[in-house]
């Protein structure tokens, strides 16, 4: 959902931390979990190691936002995905973690989030989309050389996902919008100066039982009309 980007920036950026450059670690120099060629590719394109150190807190947003919010489509799909989908991006890049959805949604594992995969996600129960794609990704990870490394905090972070998204599946962003479905007016109650009106099924009763009583009146009169006249009355 589009409002919950900036929802779910903290919560990524809380485990991505400051800047790191650990020799066993594929990506490389970081800072704040961006890339130096990331950020040569969205902030300055020919940007140093001094650069990124420096990145200011509106060059982090634009590129998590770019590069990893909209490659899952975070806007489109539902609340607690979103923001699953977008660490699981940041973490393991955006199209692993387009092909692990299109797998739990039963679509073409193409690592491209369209139309019909938003339409397939959105079509499952969320809280079983965040379950799903949690385990998917943390078993994920154990099979990796470098997990015994970074595992520790791997998992931490993924079980602290897994309770943030389906906290966002359950109730929403506090600023997304509303359903446009009226909620049904309640019944209204009767108040000790208002006699209460008869239910449907009361008034049906009395006027059976008003018809019954009309047609034994007329049958009465109908029995007693051919007495008298049989007997000349």
């Amino acid at each position: 959902m589009e409002a919950n980007f900036r929802q779910a920036l903290p919560l990524v950026l809380k485990h991505e931390g400051g800047f790191v450059n650990h020799p066993s670690d594929p990506g490389g120099a970081t800072n704040k979990g961006i890339t130096l060629g990331t950020y040569r590719q969205y902030v300055k394109k020919n940007g140093t190691v001094a650069d990124l150190k420096a990145i200011t807190d509106e060059e982090v947003a634009k590129v998590y936002k770019l590069f990893y919010w909209d490659a899952v489509k975070g806007d489109q799909l539902p609340a607690g995905v979103d923001y699953a989908m977008f660490d699981f991006a940041v973490n393991s890049g955006p199209g692993r973690a387009i092909k692990f959805l299109q797998h739990i949604a039963g679509v073409a594992q193409d690592g491209v989030l369209g139309p019909v995969t938003v339409a397939a996600v959105s079509a499952l129960a969320p809280e079983k989309v965040v379950n799903q794609l949690c385990d998917d990704r943390l078993a994920f990870l154990k099979r990796l050389s470098i997990w015994s490394t970074f595992g520790k905090g791997w998992g931490r972070r993924v079980s602290d996902v897994r309770a943030h998204a389906l906290g966002l599946a359950k109730n929403g962003s506090p600023s997304a919008p509303q359903r446009s479905e009226r909620p049904s007016a309640p019944a209204p109650s009767a108040s000790p100066t208002t006699p209460a009106q008869p239910s449907a099924s009361a008034a049906t009763g009395k006027s059976f039982v008003a018809v019954v009583i009309a047609a034994i009146a007329g049958a009465a009169a109908y029995f007693w009309q051919q007495i008298t006249s049989l007997f000349g009355g």
